[in-house]
């Protein structure tokens, strides 16, 4: 099925400043750093993983975009934020629904959010309680961003480590792909939100991985004219097709082949997928150490610190790129998450958050040859180790970092690059092809 939505093809200078109020900057204006990437705006939020109870641990997660409102996830809820002057991020709402990890995911007034594991005894999501052991997704209408409203609820058997959205408003609804955070459930959910009705959100069907593999971390979509889906699934990462060309539909993927590398799935497992935006290449990433470890030490192989570049058509390895500047054994790193930028001009750049690597941006339009354009390095965090970006992307112009200790971090990236103007974004979600 082709999925068609309106994009602005302009020119997007990452160097364009909106408003005329002064930066309000966070610790990322401090870092060592390219001169090409300049610390731009900073929205707080402030955590640990440590010193306070589980229940009361809201560290930033994942992020996702609907016009100038950056929803940023987080252990305890999510945070909606107004980005319609980045260089002055300013929150509008902390929604509270204290189940870890807070993958969201989001449709015009629809948002899904991942709870991670089962409920302990007197859990909470938006004031109401959670049963003890419950675990999947919560629906909440966020038509007033300011108030949240949790429709509705949807357990799952292993819960929901993360969530990737798959629009079909062809047929009225959103489909979520579910990734569970148990290996004992060698599947991922499609779950069907429908988009007036969201209270009725239900379990559709489940679709078995192949060659071994226990769960799908991350999902990575394309749809437009390739209709492909990445499942970053241990060390076998599945790529299914959703539609045509290939075969199969957004509700019945069609299994095509898997992906292995040699040296990942030891100690960690396929992590994060995505593609370029005109389909003919997979990003894939891993996380050796579980992310809490220092895998990017100058004497670490670059296994362990590579984004990894694959034949969308044919699973054949096209290259990687690897992290070039080394961390400390005092800095959690790996590749984590990413997105690749819906540059006009045929380039293939990826923006990356690598914990306490920092952001990073780099190209790899010759794959096998893979070059580093701008980064944004944090000194080691003492005395813990447990920090960084947890997800970095581009967004319209400015690239966004999820940092888990410290809240939104907004940079500009000063080299021109010619990108299309989205009007929302999911970074796991890729909904047309351009090029």
């Amino acid at each position: 099925m082709r999925h068609t939505i309106r994009w602005s093809l302009l020119p997007v200078v990452l160097a364009l400043v909106v408003g005329t109020g002064l930066p309000a900057l966070g610790k990322h204006a401090t870092r060592p750093h390219t001169d090409n990437l300049k610390a731009t705006g900073h929205s707080p939020h402030e955590a640990q993983f440590f010193g306070v109870p589980s229940a009361q641990r809201h560290i930033n997660s994942d992020i996702a975009f609907w016009g100038n409102l950056a929803i940023n996830g987080n252990y305890d809820g999510f945070r909606i934020i107004d980005i319609s002057n980045p260089t002055d991020p300013q929150q509008i709402v902390w929604q509270h629904c204290n189940g870890d990890q807070g993958d969201i995911v989001v449709w015009d007034n629809i948002l899904v959010r991942s709870w991670n594991s089962p409920a302990p005894p007197g859990r909470s999501c938006d004031g109401e309680p959670v049963p003890a052991g419950f675990e999947g997704l919560h629906v909440f209408d966020i038509s007033n961003p300011s108030d949240p409203d949790l429709v509705t609820s949807v357990e799952t058997e292993c819960g929901s480590h993360t969530a990737t959205l798959v629009p079909d408003t062809a047929n009225g609804r959103a489909l979520v792909y579910n990734n569970g955070s148990s290996g004992a459930c060698p599947w991922f959910e499609i779950v069907e939100v429908p988009l007036t009705a969201p209270a009725d959100a239900a379990i559709l069907r489940t679709e078995r991985l192949r060659h071994g593999a226990h769960r799908c971390h991350d999902i990575g979509v394309i749809l437009g004219d390739e209709n492909l889906a990445a499942c970053a699934s241990d060390a076998d990462a599945n790529v299914f097709s959703i539609g045509a060309p290939r075969g199969g539909s957004l509700e019945d993927p069609e299994f095509l082949y898997s992906i292995a590398e040699k040296g990942v799935g030891i100690g960690g497992n396929w992590h994060s997928a995505a593609f370029t935006w005109d389909g003919e290449v997979i990003v894939l990433g891993w996380e050796p150490g579980g992310g809490s470890a220092p895998e990017c030490e100058a004497t670490d192989p670059a296994v362990k610190k590579s984004a990894f570049f694959y034949d969308a058509d044919t699973g054949a390895k096209l290259g990687q790129w690897t992290l070039p500047r080394p961390q400390s054994a005092e800095e959690n790193c790996t590749i984590h998450n990413y997105n690749v930028v819906p540059t006009t001009d045929g380039r293939y750049i990826l923006v990356s958050g690598n914990y306490q690597a920092g952001t990073w941006v780099s190209e790899f339009s010759d794959p096998a040859n893979a070059v580093t354009l701008a980064w944004s390095d944090p000194p080691p965090i003492v005395p813990t180790n447990l920090g960084g970006a947890w997800s970095s992307y581009w967004y319209n112009g400015r690239i966004f970092e999820s940092e888990i200790q410290t809240g939104l971090n907004v940079f500009t990236y000063t080299d021109p690059v010619a990108g299309a103007s989205l009007p929302h974004l999911n970074p796991q979600t890729q909904e047309t092809t351009i090029g």
